[in-house]
């Protein structure tokens, strides 16, 4: 059988080699480790850090690989390092948390701009947002598997924010008070017809169904039309939403409500003009846009445009999380639209995310089998720990946005 991860690690294992700069990146991470409350291990017992018997350890195993990855690009190295093992931790958001707090300090501004000139990596141009260009992006993460994906999902395969009760923990409960919440933003409920932009695994699709609407729901992966369709069979709305191939641009018609969860952090910051005028354009008269989207303050996401992250090279190539006050400015520049109503739901991300890694890690030998290697699961189990650090400390944020017409039509 072959491997679904097969070949995409070449040259991984061996670190990059540049003295200088991994002796800046050393001299950087010991001035910045000084004040968090972690503590970092060396092999021969040197110790690090601001913390306590109970904070995080990250004991680095190879400490020269792990300064040469880090001086070769900061913001790959890092999660490159702990994919190969050059270092690991007791308890990886916890230890994420406070880098991710300080995450505009961490690295003197002047530093910083030093980095980004000649530093850091810059985006490939082959994973431009175009249409040719999502598809291929969409495919290398949302094609991996769809039985990967559902062994750290829940029951609704809802790959996004759940909304958590007072009191309750339970995710498929997060998971459905969820797609209410962006579903009665965008005022679905009998006899609308629903557009949705980024069908996911059909879980949205189908509780609109089950409000009495009729839905048309796009999507670019193969994958996912593939067994959202067979999830909509087996909950009987087959017969009120149809499943379509294809990008938001070339969506076409007149609905009443239109809704998106979590899609546009892929669409890129060139496309996003493009893409809230496919919203207004689609959307009838006194209709609602019901939007889901993962947001970052504004002054980050500027400093942040353009760069190439870890993220970006192995998770989800092409994407930028806009600020609130970028999708007001597109809203504003370039529809008819404005926000009448907003919601955040960042803790709840952290939550859900805390969720999906216990799962897929408590579940790997499953994951395991579907053919993943042990390079695969640590770049996973990064990735969910990342994110929900970022989430934890407010770095990052994800809003529930209903959108409506400011003139009526």
């Amino acid at each position: 059988m072959p491997r679904p991860n097969e070949g995409v690690w070449p040259g991984l294992a061996t670190p990059p080699f540049s003295p200088g700069r991994a002796r800046i990146a050393e001299a950087l991470f010991r001035r910045a480790v000084k004040r968090l409350p972690v503590r970092v291990v060396f092999p021969g017992g040197e110790r690090l850090g601001a913390g306590g018997p109970d904070s995080p350890v990250m004991r680095l195993v190879r400490p020269a690989a792990f300064f040469h990855r880090l001086g070769a690009g900061s913001k790959i190295g890092f999660g490159e390092s702990y994919m190969v093992g050059d270092w690991t931790t007791t308890e990886l958001a916890d230890l994420l948390t406070p880098f991710a707090a300080t995450l505009s300090t961490l690295i003197p501004p002047t530093l910083q701009r030093i980095g980004r000139r000649y530093a850091e990596a810059r985006q490939p141009k082959e994973e431009v947002n175009t249409v040719e260009g999502s598809r291929e992006n969409i495919h290398r993460h949302y094609d991996l598997s769809n039985e990967l994906f559902a062994t750290f999902l829940d029951e609704t395969m809802s790959y996004s924010a759940g909304w958590f009760a007072d009191g309750s923990d339970d995710l498929v409960l997060a998971q459905q008070r969820k797609i209410d919440g962006v579903l009665d933003m965008a005022g679905v409920g009998p006899g609308s017809h629903v557009l949705e932009i980024g069908t996911g695994w059909g879980g949205l699709a189908t509780r609109a169904a089950q409000r009495g609407a009729r839905v048309t729901t796009l999507t670019i992966s193969a994958e996912q039309a593939k067994l959202a369709e067979e999830r909509l069979t087996k909950a009987g709305v087959a017969d009120r939403v149809q499943v379509l191939l294809r990008d938001y641009r070339e969506a076409r018609g007149s609905y009443d409500a239109v809704v998106s969860v979590e899609m546009i952090e892929a669409v890129g910051e060139s496309y996003w003009p493009t893409y809230f005028a496919t919203l207004d354009r689609l959307l009838k008269p006194g209709g609602r846009v019901g939007l889901q989207s993962i947001t970052m303050p504004h002054d980050r996401m500027v400093c942040a445009r353009g760069d190439y992250t870890w993220i970006h090279k192995y998770v989800f190539p092409g994407g930028l999380i806009p600020s609130v006050e970028a999708i007001e400015q597109n809203l504003r520049d370039h529809t008819d639209l404005r926000i009448a109503e907003r919601r955040s739901l960042g803790p709840d991300y952290a939550r859900t995310l805390a969720h999906w890694r216990e799962t897929f890690l408590a579940r790997w030998e499953t994951v395991a089998g579907l053919g993943f290697d042990e390079t695969f699961r640590r770049m996973w189990e990064f990735y969910l720990a990342y994110c929900e650090a970022g989430f934890r400390v407010g770095y990052l944020d994800v809003y529930q946005l209903s959108l409506q017409h400011r003139r009526a039509h």
